[in-house]
């Protein structure tokens, strides 16, 4: 007869002790970023439900999915996986401790690598029935003068794969002024993380239309920044 395998002790009490420290830095963080920018959640064209979807959001600091992710009721939080880039997440472990452990995470590389599907991590937290937060600019946009940089193309794609999955605009207004570069603490300014109406496409709709769609939902969703 087989005799199951134990594990550690040790190695139980550590990973719980983990766990537990991971969920002691995620409510502080949440709690924070909340609190210094007095962020406030407007549920515009849909209503907080357990459903799965793709929020996709405006991308202009490091705090953007923070503030999003923090902004969703407990429930809804647990089941939404953001999506981060690996050239800045994965630099230390620290910040691999953060977005792996702290926030659930799931990181991506924002280059192609020979037949590398770059978007495949996020297929398979999508498979696995998470909702996700996604940036379609693909990186930092800082650039006062321009509102959002060119959508790439892979929330088009993740629709196109995973048409029953509700994709949902989001807009985090003046994280600009809130968090602007180089700063590593927030500003106390006011902030609102603004959620619209879920897209309405065909699937026969093209790429370059369904990304026009997609910014256009997302720009709309700024006037209600003065509301």
């Amino acid at each position: 007869m087989t005799i199951p395998a134990q594990s550690d002790p040790t190695t139980r009490t550590n990973s719980t002790i983990s766990r537990l420290f991971a969920r002691l830095i995620s409510l502080i963080i949440r709690r924070s970023a909340r609190l210094l920018t007095g962020a406030r959640s407007v549920w515009l064209g849909c209503a907080p439900e357990m459903k799965q979807r793709i929020y996709y959001a405006n991308h202009t600091s490091h705090i953007d999915f923070i503030l999003l992710w923090s902004s969703l009721p407990k429930a809804i939080r647990r089941q939404t996986r953001p999506i981060a880039a690996s050239d800045y997440w994965l630099k230390d472990g620290f910040r691999r401790f953060l977005i792996q452990d702290t926030f659930s995470g799931v990181t991506i590389k924002r280059q192609r690598e020979h037949h590398e599907d770059p978007l495949q991590p996020v297929k398979d937290v999508l498979q696995e029935g998470y909702s996700i937060i996604f940036f379609p600019e693909g990186t930092r946009n800082l650039n006062d003068d321009i509102e959002l940089l060119e959508f790439k193309s892979g929330l088009y794609h993740l629709s196109q794969t995973f048409p029953e999955v509700e994709v949902v605009p989001v807009w985090i207004s003046n994280l600009k002024r809130v968090m602007p570069k180089g700063a590593f603490i927030p500003l106390p300014l006011l902030s609102s993380v603004i959620f619209g109406c879920p897209l309405q496409v065909s699937s026969a709709l093209d790429k370059a239309h369904f990304l026009s769609l997609a910014q256009d939902e997302l720009l709309k969703l700024k006037q209600a920044e003065y509301q």
